[in-house]
């Protein structure tokens, strides 16, 4: 399974893999390893790998991949609720996956506020694509919170580097979200 100090890569792990914690996506991977970095965990070395399973469709197909004895944790989000359990039902390892109110950028929003979230935006010099963006009738009458979570993906790439940069916003403001919390503290070895 892949794991590393570096977010994103996808080098083998340096020790047997112990624990995996396993989330939908590319973003969802970078702000798991953005905060274990933080907290100056070397995932590598801990025998954990972060893997990104390209949705929660392959959750099944990766759960069965898994050696007996791993630890097995992750993130989902609400709306995949019964898709999970599912998958759940069929393996008899505990695995004690974590839910998203939303989704992860959802509770990062959330736990920065709107305001916290866009000084990261401004920080990064989006100031001008947000103005852009909320400026369309569409967008204009609109919650922030919810253009803000459109913004994150109207851009390639611009999903995954917002996962990181606003997990260091929560980190450095100790609002980090629970389900985030709980996958590392799970992990500790």
């Amino acid at each position: 399974m892949p794991s590393s100090t570096e977010p994103g890569s996808t080098a083998e792990p340096a020790t047997e893999t112990r624990a995996v914690i396993l989330v939908e996506g590319a973003s969802d991977q970078r702000a798991v390893e953005v905060l274990a970095m933080l907290r100056g965990r070397d995932l590598a070395a801990d025998g954990v790998a972060v893997v990104s399973m390209g949705g929660i469709t392959n959750l099944s197909r990766h759960l069965d991949q898994l050696a007996p004895g791993v630890l097995v944790t992750g993130l989902y989000d609400r709306d995949e609720e019964a898709w999970v359990q599912r998958a759940l039902a069929r393996r008899d390892a505990p695995v004690a996956l974590q839910v998203c109110d939303r989704d992860l950028e959802d509770e990062l929003i959330r736990a920065l506020g709107v305001a916290g979230a866009l000084e990261v935006v401004e920080a990064r010099g989006d100031s001008a694509a947000w103005a852009i963006l909320c400026r369309q009738p569409f967008h204009r009458a609109r919650p922030a919170d919810q253009v803000l979570h459109r913004f994150l993906g109207t851009t390639s790439g611009r999903k995954i580097e917002y996962a990181g940069l606003l997990t260091a916003a929560a980190y450095h403001r100790g609002c980090v979200p629970a389900p985030m919390d709980a996958v590392l503290t799970a992990t500790a070895g």
